[in-house]
């Protein structure tokens, strides 16, 4: 029998309009996360919360103990649920997120949260080398405007050009709505 784990990146306050590190819809992709959070729970599948904590006390954003590095109220750990606190882009680097996938007898992760181009893209590819097969939920992600080569590139392009990516070879994409109809 497949078990899914839902694992929510990064949803932290510092990404919210008024934070120190907003990203562009990040209210709308929370919004879709937390539906994904109440299907799961209802489920019984596993809930992994992903929180990037800064190495530096002075960090620009999620500076360790700050309201900016907590994870959104929108999308807030049940008592019980896993938090994994990571300090590199890939969850699973310098944590116990694989061990925890295993030892729930996890086979398959539906992932949400942010930043597309940055944190979603890695642990997505991290899970499908180690043997997960990922499902992304392409609107219950959010990430920010770019720059390159004097050229800004808008938060839109941004997520398109990663989820493509993604989907060409690595992940299934789907909407919140098709995947909590079973699309995944």
């Amino acid at each position: 029998m497949r078990k899914t784990a839902l694992i929510i990146v990064d949803l932290q306050n510092d990404y919210f309009d008024g934070g120190k590190f907003p990203l562009v819809g990040t209210a709308a992709a929370a919004g879709n996360a937390a539906r994904l959070l109440d299907a799961a729970r209802a489920r019984g599948d596993l809930v992994v919360h992903i929180r990037h904590e800064s190495a530096e006390a002075d960090a620009p954003f999620f500076a360790p103990g700050t309201e900016g590095a907590a994870i959104n109220a929108a999308v807030a750990p049940a008592p019980g649920e896993t938090v994994v606190v990571k300090k590199a882009i890939n969850a699973f680097q310098g944590t116990d997120l694989k061990d925890v996938l295993d030892a729930n007898g996890v086979s398959d992760v539906a992932i949400a949260g942010a930043m597309s181009h940055m944190c979603i893209d890695a642990v997505t590819r991290a899970a499908v080398d180690y043997g997960y097969p990922a499902t992304v939920v392409h609107d219950a992600v959010a990430t920010r405007d770019l720059e390159f080569g004097g050229r800004i590139v808008a938060a839109a392009d941004v997520h398109a050009a990663f989820m493509s990516a993604l989907a060409f070879g690595y992940a299934n994409l789907v909407s919140t709505d098709d995947y909590l109809q079973g699309g995944a």
